[in-house]
């Protein structure tokens, strides 16, 4: 089995190659490769499921884009392709640094956590069966939003997936499919 990149070390490949110029978003999907989805996937779900997701509207934008992004993962991209206004949003080099400096000794903490687990998980059938997932939890936060806060439900798995496709560790994904479950368990027994 090939050695795991972790997260550290990605953010450090990100900050080391662009070293003096703009980053662009394209950039960190390039740096991310197929572990691009994640990032893509967890920064809209972290954003409706924090207090800025009960903000009227945010929810069905975060779970668009979410779905959007999961569609390609579906039909089978090896890295997610974003419209070039997006690919080309960035911000300076000085600032990604900066941020990489403040995050390092966080993401050196869940890199200790995390590890390339349940393998199986992360096969592209099994990404495929992920991708449904997380688009059928992105659509169901649209109604969700209706109610306050209720869109955080299916954000808070779409966000442990994420991390889980983000780290390429199957046991996160695993537990982000369970919270799933569990979500859809206790929206039948409401019905």
């Amino acid at each position: 089995m090939e050695s795991r990149i972790s997260l550290t070390q990605l953010l450090e490949k990100l900050d080391d190659a662009n070293d003096g110029r703009t980053i662009h978003l394209q950039d960190v999907v390039d740096t991310f490769q197929s572990r691009g989805f994640g990032p893509l996937v967890t920064l809209p779900a972290l954003l409706a499921l924090l207090p800025t997701g009960g903000v009227p509207g945010v929810p069905t934008l975060c779970a668009i884009f979410i779905a959007l992004i999961a569609v390609q993962q579906l039909f089978g991209r090896q890295s997610p392709w974003l419209p070039r206004k997006l690919r080309e949003r960035g911000i300076s080099h000085d600032k990604l640094h900066r941020s990489v400096e403040r995050v390092r000794p966080w993401t050196r903490r869940i890199d200790r956590l995390l590890a390339q687990r349940l393998d199986i998980l992360l096969q592209p059938v099994a990404r495929r069966f992920i991708a449904v997932l997380v688009i059928a939890l992105a659509l169901a936060m649209i109604p969700l939003e209706l109610l306050p806060f209720a869109a955080a439900m299916p954000a808070l798995a779409i966000t442990v997936i994420g991390l889980g496709m983000t780290a390429d560790d199957g046991l996160l994904l695993l537990i982000g499919v369970l919270i799933a479950a569990g979500l859809a368990v206790s929206a039948y027994w409401l019905l």
